[in-house]
């Protein structure tokens, strides 16, 4: 048997640009990380059928038959114990726009002999708590590197606790992705490409699915990063997307024109970035112990009822994220120019809390860089300062007084640069957790046991006002969608049972 196409995409946080982002006139920080969707697509033996299997998951196999005449349509098996709409869109729309390009006699050929599709997440996409405390393992990130790879979660996929790093869309990257290139729609070197057409097709159909899933259309900026890895994101125009956006299984209108990487209409923009050397996001998922209400409705109704004040603010807000960029991107370019001095200032600030970074102007002087990351300290700072505000105004809890007590805790240890609460686009975190990222020094030459990530680590496991338990993830420096080897992906052969 041939060997399985197999397609990974990346999580994301939201560094910067929260609520601003859904508006195209403001764009965000966006990182992708190291956690990573599969999907694993080979030929089965029941002919004609698609089975799709999400094998972390209770009760979760999905069967499907497909249609070609009059038109190509994907039916839900009547046996299927359970619907997924965001599988069942993928797999309807990608066949139909494979078959536009490849032509329908080439698409029955693929699909003859059945498809067997498992999809499987890294474990920091979903709540790890439960498994930690069966295994009477404390919150830590050696104790969350023992959990084997795409652990079993015990419940239905409508039960799982999500930690916020975009599930929804890096599985609907990797599934489209891998459809695209197991039919022959996109050259396997598509996905080895950063901008070739085949990526930018992969893209602007798994935005258009994504958002035909959740009934609207949303910031995209989660697709983006799962498609385009880290970057500066500033969203498209919604209305590339109006006509297609019916929720109509027997689809008779055309695709491709609309998804094309040819169609002008797609206006997103994205700028390359990444995070500073010798730094490391870190982040930790928050159980705030209730449900996180829907804030995003709440803060638009606020900036349209008030718009003068709203759009001021929004324009302080925009201008500090700018700023946060444009400062990181220094910073990389400082090391790029002289290393030595670099790594200097890291060593220095690693072992300070940021107030006393540029309190001796004799060591600003001997080692300037220091003084910019301090600005990029101060930057973080005065976003959430201004979030703060904007939730108060909204009437939302856009920084909550328990993160920010919690934040405030962490961003006073030595070596941690920022931090905040991950953006919010157009949904909440799912089931009552919340989340913080924080910006930490990680200087190559230090010891294991100075480096800040110990300490914040530490801090966490002894916080006792919430329950702070820590994700492995780091920025993802593998960037967006690829396709991968399932044997170089430890524990992913086991985990599809292939």
């Amino acid at each position: 048997m041939s060997r399985p196409t197999v397609v990974s995409a990346p999580g994301k946080v939201l560094l910067a640009g929260g609520y601003l982002v859904l508006d195209p006139a403001y764009s965000g920080i966006v990182i992708s990380t190291s956690s990573r969707f599969y999907t694993v697509i080979k030929q089965s033996s029941t002919t004609g059928n698609i089975q799709v299997r999400s094998p972390q998951f209770n009760a979760a196999t999905w069967n499907y038959s497909t249609s070609f005449e009059p038109s190509v349509v994907v039916r839900d098996h009547p046996q299927n114990a359970s619907k997924n709409k965001f599988v069942h869109l993928a797999l309807q729309n990608t066949i139909f726009v494979a078959c536009e390009v490849k032509g329908v006699q080439a698409v029955k050929e693929k699909l003859a002999q059945g498809l067997d599709v498992a999809i499987v997440g890294d474990n920091d996409f979903y709540s790890q708590r439960a498994q930690l405390t069966a295994l009477g393992l404390p919150r830590t990130l050696d104790s969350l590197a023992s959990i084997q790879p795409f652990c079993p979660q015990g419940v239905a996929l409508s039960d799982v606790h999500k930690t916020g790093l975009g599930s929804s869309a890096a599985l609907i990257t990797s599934l489209v992705s891998g459809l695209l290139l197991h039919l022959d729609v996109i050259p396997p070197t598509a996905l080895s490409e950063d901008h070739s057409e085949g990526r930018r097709l992969a893209h602007n159909l798994a935005q258009f699915i994504h958002c035909l899933a959740q009934g609207k259309v949303g910031s995209g900026f989660d697709v983006s990063a799962a498609v385009f890895g880290s970057h500066l994101y500033t969203r498209f125009d919604p209305a590339v997307l109006q006509d297609l956006m019916r929720d109509d299984v027997a689809r008779t209108s055309s695709i491709l024109p609309v998804v094309s990487p040819a169609n002008p209409a797609w206006n997103y923009q994205i700028q390359p970035f990444q995070l500073p050397p010798m730094t490391r996001l870190m982040l930790a998922d928050v159980d705030a112990g209730s449900d996180t209400p829907s804030l995003v409705g709440k803060v638009l109704a606020w900036r349209k009822e008030r718009n003068i004040e709203a759009d001021a603010l929004w324009t302080t807000i925009d201008q500090l994220n700018q700023s946060l960029a444009s400062t990181l991107l220094k910073l990389s370019a400082l090391y790029a120019e002289d290393p030595e001095s670099y790594v200097k200032s890291m060593r220095w600030i690693t072992s300070l809390q940021p107030v006393q970074w540029t309190a001796d102007p004799s060591v600003v002087d001997e080692l300037p860089v220091t003084s910019v990351f301090y600005e990029a300290h101060q930057i973080t700072q005065s976003i959430r300062a201004n979030m703060r505000k904007m939730g108060t105004a909204a009437g939302v809890p856009i920084e909550p007084p328990e993160q920010t007590k919690l934040l405030d805790v962490c961003i006073s240890h030595a070596g941690v640069i920022g931090g905040g609460v991950p953006g919010v686009s157009e949904r909440p975190l799912a089931g009552g957790y919340d989340a913080v990222w924080l910006l930490v020094c990680e200087p190559s030459d230090s010891q294991p046991d100075r480096l800040p990530r110990d300490r914040i680590e530490h801090a966490w496991s002894n916080y006792r006002e919430l329950s702070v338990s820590p994700l492995l993830a780091v920025e993802s420096m593998a960037k967006g969608a690829r396709a991968e080897n399932i044997d170089e992906i430890k524990g992913l052969r086991e985990a599809v049972a292939l």
